[in-house]
């Protein structure tokens, strides 16, 4: 994605950071979806073991910098925002598994959904298993059925959310800052379920722009 690589950047795992856009949106916007359709059409047409485990590790070497300029700046519910969104969230999980570990296995004990199950992750699902499923998730993405890959990362994401909650309300009376920080996350990581669910749909429609 680039020549020259950088030093990967890091990101808090309790927020998903903003990256300013350029001085001509419609630009910006062009080349985001033409650089994702041009990447996925490639791929999924000849998808190389070699060249599909390059684009799944790509941000471990290099960073997430290249990724986050040319598609962070799209709409959620578009394809470059689609990838970038699955890039950010197997970020955020390799920089912190063992704590996202612990916030996926506390959802998976609490919620009433099947999302356990859409996700896929080993039981019981501790740092490696998590890691795992992050990799699975964004393979999925250039090998398998991209819908389904979106769904996988939709659950992942709801999981997460109850996980966070339910941290939070035991932390209300202790850490009442703790907990609220956990709360925001929650709903960042439901709003960004909500965005792959309806990319997911519109992948199936093919309307997935």
């Amino acid at each position: 994605m680039a020549e020259n690589f950088h030093k990967p950047t890091q990101f808090s795992g309790s927020k998903f950071e903003s990256f300013q856009g350029g001085e001509d949106p419609a630009l910006i916007s062009r080349v985001a979806h033409e650089t994702a359709h041009a990447l996925l059409a490639r791929v999924r047409s000849d998808p190389d073991p070699d060249i599909v485990e390059r684009l799944v590790t790509y941000t471990d070497e290099n960073g997430v910098d290249a990724v986050a300029e040319l598609w962070s700046r799209a709409t959620p519910r578009s394809l470059p925002g689609a990838l970038w969104r699955i890039y950010l969230v197997r970020l955020l999980i390799r920089q912190d598994p063992e704590g996202t570990a612990f916030l996926y296995q506390r959802g998976t004990e609490v919620t009433v959904a099947i999302d356990p199950v859409i996700a896929g992750a080993a039981v019981p699902t501790g740092t490696a298993e998590i890691i795992v499923l992050a990799d699975q998730i964004l393979r999925g993405i250039f090998t398998g059925d991209f819908a389904v890959a979106l769904d996988r990362a939709a659950a992942f994401c709801r999981v997460i959310s109850v996980g966070c909650t339910s941290v939070a309300d035991d932390l209300e009376t202790t850490e009442p800052l703790r907990s609220t920080e956990l709360t925001t996350r929650a709903l960042r990581f439901s709003t960004t379920a909500q965005e792959f669910g309806s990319c997911a749909r519109l992948w199936r429609n093919d309307s997935l722009d």
